[in-house]
């Protein structure tokens, strides 16, 4: 999911804050002629107005080359994204973008013979796609996402056994059972999260953390031409989401503790009927 595409403002449309707005709208109209300075300034006036970020401006400054990518895209922005289109986020992420992600990692664990697995936690569960996919190769599904509009839908599906509003990497360092006791499961998957994460370190250490020994990690990136990466590990694309270069996730999940079982470059979906290359990723913890 991105907005690239929305009306202007409709991410901050419920903020009853219409100078916020004004800048807001005038950063995107100044970006969409051109004007990338002009752009820039707007964008930093609505930032400073907003300093949750609700309309992901730290990420527009990083797309049009006026800031440095942060680390990771802003919660309140994400949340917001995904609460206004999360009536039409399956119409959206698979009809007009062509996302098919999860059921690919379906199809990974049938050709390596992986699983069945006993507990797996779906990071970024959105409605539930990735739950659906794997519904029977798991005995034991946990949900988490940042919506709480988008857990309500993956509630109405009936394919978690429990589901939980939270931030990924925040929700692998600090859950626990009502028993106050920390669990882990023998599979984790973030099937569209690091496009949201940039620096993958924190996730993957968190992760590392909490799998069972031998446990798996799966997860989709999205990546850019190494000419447009120019040696960055991470950066912000096009379309306002993160890219990651194929030797700095190799390398993370490396320091990490993870043997890559698999890296295949797939489409993970569409932009402007462009596909979008990336990789599908499975790692086991050593």
């Amino acid at each position: 999911m991105d907005d690239s595409e929305k009306t202007p403002g409709n991410l901050i449309g419920d903020v009853e804050n219409e100078e916020l707005a004004a800048a807001y709208n005038r950063g995107l109209e100044l970006q969409k002629s051109g004007d990338l300075a002009g752009a820039e300034q707007a964008f930093r006036e609505a930032l400073a107005l907003d300093p949750n970020d609700t309309g992901g401006v730290t990420i527009r400054l990083a797309a049009i080359g006026a800031a440095a990518a942060p680390e990771k895209m802003p919660d309140a922005y994400v949340a917001t994204l995904f609460d206004q289109h999360a009536d039409v986020f399956d119409d959206i992420l698979v009809d007009e973008l062509g996302y098919c992600v999860p059921l690919l990692l379906r199809d990974l664990f049938q050709r390596l013979d992986c699983g069945p697995f006993s507990r797996l936690l779906d990071l970024g569960c959105g409605t539930g796609l990735t739950g659906m996919a794997l519904a029977d190769c798991t005995s034991h599904r946990t949900g988490v996402d940042l919506s709480e509009r988008i857990i309500e839908l993956a509630y109405d599906r009936e394919v978690y056994d429990d589901l939980y509003v939270g931030e990924a990497v925040e929700f692998l360092q600090e859950f626990e059972d009502e028993d106050d006791t920390r669990p882990n499961w023998d599979l984790i998957a973030a099937t569209d999260v690091f496009p949201y994460l940039g620096a993958v370190e924190p996730f993957l250490s968190a992760a590392a953390d909490r799998l069972e020994e031998k446990g798996y990690l799966a997860f989709s990136t999205e990546t850019l031409a190494d000419d447009v990466m120019n040696g960055r590990p991470y950066m912000v694309g096009p379309g306002n989401r993160f890219a990651q270069a194929e030797g700095y996730i190799r390398s993370a999940l490396s320091d990490t503790g993870f043997t890559i079982l698999a890296m295949e470059p797939i489409t993970v979906r569409l932009e402007e009927g462009v596909p979008v290359p990336g990789h599908l990723v499975l790692g086991q913890r050593s």
